[in-house]
């Protein structure tokens, strides 16, 4: 199973980049104003593709989309159904679940600061544009998500038929002889998608807002601990974003960095549940193993349960997993796994650290972004 599903997921990365590249020009229009991107303090700004430059229309039509349940075949479930605001856009589940009921493998990635990360899913190092994979959950076939495998034309001529719609498209898109198409569909998805920019947690505030009391005392004696050589948290979890897999318009050539962090070792010699086994999938590099991106840890306090596969439910649970050096220890009498990142390799915390460092994650969450306006669902929030 987990060969099949590489191959699909290798299949539409190529589809992906073939389609998203093609587009139809036609009579040149007036080009929409610069678009304002209000970056947080201290954020760089993003990195964007050249045949998908942002605008106001641009992402406001793809926020319309995002929420739009005409993008499941069956109507049950749009973007934001499995990507709740609420959640840092994350859906709380376990694994996720599609539009025809088929739980998935994985856990639901947050989209918070999307517009920086490199890496766009848990471990697919060929998707690597928001362009591309918005193509996956609309067409994938294993999992089901949004469920048009095949159906291109059945979902370009449900929104042509909305004639509002369609207009909007038009002035979202002026050079384009055919507005809707499955390229201007998934740029305007992309977009709104990398105007979900979260910066104003507390963390942000004692940062680069200079308010000192922003943090409480524990969660500064957390932020210590984080970025002390003992926890090694922040050389997989670094920068602004709290991500290694970071990209803006001053970095040079992006990074793809995978990890495997002693979740699993089924035989001694570090293997993976054939369900998943990571980025091997894609690459059929043994020593890719059980690798997987690291995620952004803005928000983190409320983007559970936690790991590729939602196995490790609370912060305090993977607070556990890494001071054991890896979960998988334990059933390898105190051995770690061969292929575990060398990063992985345990500590101890007093209860009172523990909850220093909780108390510097619960400080990441941006309580603005989870309720800002701009983000929600223009039918609840014009």
């Amino acid at each position: 199973m987990a060969r099949r599903q590489g191959k699909t997921w290798r299949f539409l990365a190529t589809a992906a980049l073939l389609t998203v590249g093609c587009s139809d020009p036609g009579t040149p229009g007036e080009e929409p104003a610069p678009y304002d991107w209000k970056l947080p303090a201290g954020f760089p700004k993003p990195r964007v593709p050249e045949d998908n430059p942002m605008s106001e229309a641009k992402v406001q039509l793809g926020r319309s989309l995002f929420y739009d349940k005409r993008l499941s075949l069956n109507g049950t479930q749009s973007c934001g159904s499995c990507h709740e605001q609420a959640r840092a856009f994350t859906d709380g589940r376990v694994h996720a679940v599609g539009s025809t009921g088929q739980a998935h493998r994985r856990n639901g990635q947050g989209l918070a600061n999307v517009a920086y990360a490199t890496s766009l899913t848990w471990a697919n190092s060929a998707l690597t544009t928001l362009e591309a994979q918005a193509l996956v959950p609309i067409f994938g076939r294993d999992p089901v998500e949004l469920g048009f495998a095949d159906q291109q034309e059945v979902l370009l001529e449900r929104l042509r038929a909305d004639a509002a719609l369609a207009a909007r498209f038009a002035e979202a898109f002026p050079n384009e002889a055919t507005p809707v198409s499955l390229a201007t569909l998934t740029r305007a998805l992309a977009a709104f998608e990398r105007s979900l920019l979260s910066g104003t947690s507390a963390y942000d505030r004692y940062l680069y807002g200079k308010e000192a009391t922003a943090l409480s005392p524990a969660a500064k004696r957390g932020l210590q601990l984080f970025l002390s050589e003992r926890l090694e948290c922040d050389h997989c979890h670094s920068g602004f974003n709290f991500q290694d897999a970071t990209v803006h318009e001053s970095t040079p050539e992006p990074v793809l960095p995978y990890h495997n962090t002693g979740l699993y070792n089924e035989d001694g010699q570090g293997a993976y549940p054939d369900e998943d086994t990571g980025l091997l999938e894609i690459t059929g590099r043994p020593e890719d193993m059980g690798r997987f991106r690291a995620p952004s840890l803005r928000n983190v306090a409320v983007t559970g349960p936690y790991m590729h596969d939602g196995s490790v439910t609370t912060l305090s649970d993977v607070l556990d997993h890494y001071a054991a050096g890896g979960r998988a220890r334990a059933a390898n009498g105190g051995q770690p796994s061969p292929l575990q990142s060398a990063f992985v390799r345990g500590f101890e915390l007093t209860p009172e650290e523990k909850a220093d460092v909780l108390a510097f994650l619960e400080s990441l969450t941006d309580t603005a972004f989870l309720h800002d306006p701009r983000f929600a669902d223009p039918a609840t929030a014009p």
